[in-house]
């Protein structure tokens, strides 16, 4: 009964979507398991590009049952924008199965983030304003309303009017402004009808699967270092992307899990506020030379908001911690082609601190933020990795800093990215 974890390594934006999209040919269910609208899978096919937000990237193959899992919060406008788009594109959605337990989002979650971001002036976490944080805080109170209660209209209709209601002396008593209820009521009640077709028991029906043989993908949002228990806190998300919140965010058991995918870019970035080792950036904190390189080759611009992201090198010591928490099996080693043309490559190999060497991963984010990073040099390959079809096919030089990465983090670099398409990527056994 074989089921993959696709995990983000990093600060999330590590190319996630290009290595789904590879590995769902050979699956029957791709489950997303946590996280929002907050982030982007971006796919790229021959001249057409995919940006998916809500829908699991493997909805692009006809065979795909694509599922949004429990541990998902889901925005309905959001989701209804993406699938039509797919639509009108010749994507299918029909096969889109919505779990009855993921909760829904609701102009009150971004009210509330709106108004919570707007109080912490230069402390700034950097949300995406979408409304996830409060989304997964009112799961937590345990007055958050799911996608399974759409199948009663009327007592979704009813529990909408009393939550909108609750919201809006909340958000008053805070300093904000009361939103329209009964247009809000009047326009979930219009989105129910629309979803309810898509909601189901994806539990059972993925335990179904198994049984049946089937093979399973279950795909993070986000990343590691962005969990909410094991990220730079507080400038994380508010869920677990981890490999272990892929059981509670599909209703998959452990000893279900046969084969988790790291995905770490051959760079680092990261979006929003908090401690980077490696970032590439001058004393007026904005790129140094090589950053604006990363971001201009790399196109590092967010999939969902446009925001430009920070940039810096490959960070080992990131990648050694992420290997234990993940328990991964094998790494996939995207955007190795951004660094192309440049003289030499930097790789982070330890941390030094007050003078000392750092054993792991810093637990807390305040010391993360004193580390100095330990560099090994490599030289560049200044030729293109494009074509590229095996392993021995990639410059001396670009093979070197693939072995680099698995001799320090101690499991094998499967896949490595050489290029924007579906396609470009090498395959090693």
């Amino acid at each position: 009964m074989p089921v993959t974890v696709v995990v983000g390594t990093q600060w999330g934006d590590e190319g996630k979507a290009k290595v789904i999209d590879l590995l769902s040919r050979d699956h029957s269910h791709v489950v997303r398991y946590q996280g929002g609208h907050n982030a982007g899978h971006t796919v790229v096919v021959g001249d057409e590009k995919y940006a998916l937000q809500l829908v699991p990237s493997g909805v692009l193959y006809g065979h795909v049952t694509p599922v949004i899992g429990n541990g998902v919060v889901v925005d309905l406008p959001t989701l209804f924008r993406e699938v039509e788009t797919l639509e009108s594109r010749g994507v299918s959605c029909a096969r889109l199965r919505v779990s009855s337990r993921a909760h829904l989002i609701f102009p009150w979650h971004q009210a509330h983030d709106a108004l919570a971001e707007g109080k912490r002036g230069a402390d700034k976490i950097g949300t995406t304003l979408k409304g996830i944080g409060p989304a997964y805080a009112d799961k937590a109170r345990r007055v958050g309303i799911r996608a399974g209660e759409v199948l009663d209209a009327a007592v979704f209709a009813d529990t909408v009017r009393r939550r909108a209601n609750e919201e809006n002396a909340t958000l008053v008593a805070l300093g904000g402004t009361a939103l329209d209820v009964e247009a809000i009521v009047a326009q979930f009640t219009d989105l129910a009808h629309r979803i309810a077709p898509y909601v189901a028991d994806t539990v059972n029906e993925l335990h179904d699967a198994l049984e049946g043989g089937a093979d399973i993908l279950l795909e993070g949002a986000q990343a590691t270092f962005l969990d909410i228990d094991h990220g730079t806190y507080p400038y994380v998300t508010s869920s677990n992307p981890v490999a272990g919140g892929a059981c509670a965010g599909s209703g998959l058991g452990p000893r279900d899990i046969t084969r988790v995918v790291g995905i770490a870019k051959a760079y680092t970035t990261r979006v929003g506020s908090g401690p980077f080792p490696t970032e590439l950036v001058g004393a007026d904190g904005e790129p140094d030379t090589l950053g604006q390189a990363l971001i201009d080759i790399g196109h590092e611009y967010g999939t969902v908001t446009g925001r430009r992201r920070r940039t810096g090198w490959l960070d080992l010591v990131m990648l050694r911690h992420a290997v234990r928490v993940n328990s991964l099996t094998e790494i996939a080693l995207t955007k190795l082609d951004v660094l192309d043309t440049f003289d030499e490559v930097k790789v982070c190999t330890d941390y030094r601190l007050e003078g000392g060497m750092l054993r792991g991963y810093p637990d807390r984010s305040e010391v993360l933020a004193q580390v100095e990073p330990v560099y090994a040099t490599l030289p560049g390959w200044k030729t293109s990795l494009r074509g590229a079809s095996a392993f021995s096919d990639l410059p001396p030089n670009a093979r070197q800093l693939v072995e680099l990465v698995e001799k320090n983090v101690g499991v094998p670099v499967t896949m490595v990215g050489t290029g924007p398409e579906r396609d470009d990527c090498v395959v090693r056994g």
